[in-house]
């Protein structure tokens, strides 16, 4: 968003999201780092004292930007999800959990400022799931439990592999987006990151799906 935007959106009304949105772009352009209040402000074009009304403190809004930077990770994820072709329950099942990994990890190359200010304020305040959700209404991590509730209810994975599989999966693609964006991957080209990203989904399908 540009400054001229975030100043069009205060005029309408609306500081509080004219913030938020110059915080996102902040976030974008520098990380979770760069998510100053008073640099916000100013891209809005108010006082700081003005923006205490809407943001406490720099926490708060840094709070606000990391639910908000979920909220487009859960977007691209269910981009994913409605491409996905009417079929048999397991081929869907094993779609959605596809979708979820391989969207987690084209958002963090393809958005890194964002991606690492997603998962940077777990410790301080939460608003709401809604605003860490997209526009189906679920987070990512909400995403990817109803990835794999449909894996056992299609009776390719065990019941007694479902508790707490989510964290099992979350770590592995995790893992390996950090690696790609702050690791000793970042170098590798993205056709070669995308197509070891299928690889790693392919793992924790097999260990999930396995006799």
């Amino acid at each position: 968003m540009s400054e001229s935007t975030a100043r069009q959106s205060y005029h309408h009304g609306d500081l509080r999201h004219a913030l938020l949105e110059a915080g996102i772009e902040l976030a974008r352009e520098g990380g979770p780092d760069a998510v100053v209040l008073r640099e916000a402000t100013r891209r809005v074009g108010v006082s700081p004292n003005a923006a205490y009304r809407h943001f406490a403190d720099r926490d708060a809004l840094l709070s606000a930007v990391s639910d908000a930077s979920l909220a487009l990770l859960a977007t691209r994820i269910d981009a994913l999800f409605d491409a996905i072709p009417a079929g048999s329950a397991e081929l869907v099942a094993r779609a959605q959990l596809r979708a979820v990994g391989t969207g987690y990890v084209a958002f963090a190359l393809d958005e890194p400022g964002l991606f690492r200010t997603a998962f940077v304020a777990e410790n301080l305040d939460r608003s709401s799931e809604a605003s860490k959700s997209g526009r189906s209404g679920r987070s990512p991590l909400v995403l990817l439990t109803a990835a794999l509730d449909e894996f056992v209810a299609s009776g390719i994975m065990p019941p007694a592999r479902r508790p707490q599989a989510e964290f099992l999966a979350w770590s592995s693609v995790h893992g390996f987006a950090l690696l790609l964006i702050d690791g000793p991957l970042r170098a590798l080209p993205r056709e070669q990151a995308d197509a070891v990203t299928q690889r790693v989904i392919d793992m924790v399908e097999a260990g999930f799906t396995a006799p």
